[in-house]
């Protein structure tokens, strides 16, 4: 098999294939904070992280096979290795900014997870305060997926999609959930503006791509926390009228770890 180019999408962390975790699971927030906090160390290997969830149960799992689970699940999230860009530059901007990490958090899985990826469109379509269930979210899969999953399947890939938007601080609610928008901090915006960076993007169009979006803000709020996320040194950021440039130099060229 033929090894990935250094510089290309899956090398980076991004993932365009694949089903994803969210047939069996969420975003699952509350695992990966307790086990960041287990594993502090932003050099820890893959190895560190599988044995603090696998050997040394940092997630309190009942079963040696849930654990097994819960760690294959969190990896493809999130791919919890230091040699991966996108899990790097996650594990800095979590440290920088803790209250952002929700945000950092989807971020991270928007890029890697095909369903959560597909279901933005939906999510970010809601008026704020506009209601959605769990049959909708369903219904939208059917729509994009005609015949790809059970019904039982169907109706987990709905409910895991839904709490993951809730976890996220999108939507309010249990049940019959409610559009709101999320809390946007200058580090989930300098990861948000990384993200399109690295697919491409620059200038003023990595205000608009799809990673930015996900902040739900205005665009000169979304000036206005990347100005912060640079006061904070997270980024490097230069506007004048209508030309800027948004520079990561210490992340890209890694000398952060």
């Amino acid at each position: 098999m033929p090894s990935k180019k250094k510089n290309s999408p899956s090398a980076l962390g991004f993932c365009t294939r694949g089903g994803g975790v969210h047939t069996a699971r969420t975003l699952m927030l509350a695992e990966l904070s307790a086990l960041l906090d287990a594993v502090p160390d932003p050099a820890a290997a893959r190895e560190d992280y599988r044995k603090a969830v696998v050997e040394e149960n940092c997630l309190g799992k009942a079963t040696g096979r849930n654990r097994q689970i819960t760690f294959a699940h969190l990896a493809t999230l999130y791919a919890l290795d230091p040699g991966v860009l996108l899990f790097r530059s996650l594990l800095h901007f979590w440290r920088q900014d803790p209250p952002g990490r929700a945000l950092l958090a989807l971020l991270c899985a928007y890029a890697r997870d095909p369903l959560l990826r597909q279901s933005a469109s939906v999510i970010l379509s809601l008026r704020e305060g506009e209601r959605i269930t769990s049959a909708d979210m369903a219904a939208f899969f059917v729509r994009k997926h005609p015949g790809r999953f059970s019904a039982a399947t169907l109706s987990s890939v709905a409910q895991n999609i839904d709490s993951s938007w809730t976890q996220s601080g999108h939507l309010r609610g249990t049940v019959r959930k409610v559009r709101i928008r999320p809390a946007a901090t200058p580090g989930a915006a300098a990861y948000a503006l990384l993200l399109g960076h690295l697919r491409g993007a620059r200038g003023p169009r990595l205000f608009s791509t799809e990673y930015f979006q996900l902040l739900d803000v205005p665009p000169e709020t979304g000036m206005a926390l990347a100005q912060e996320a640079a006061n904070r040194g997270l980024l490097l950021f230069y506007r004048l009228a209508d030309v800027m440039e948004v520079r990561f130099p210490r992340l890209l060229e890694g000398s952060v770890p």
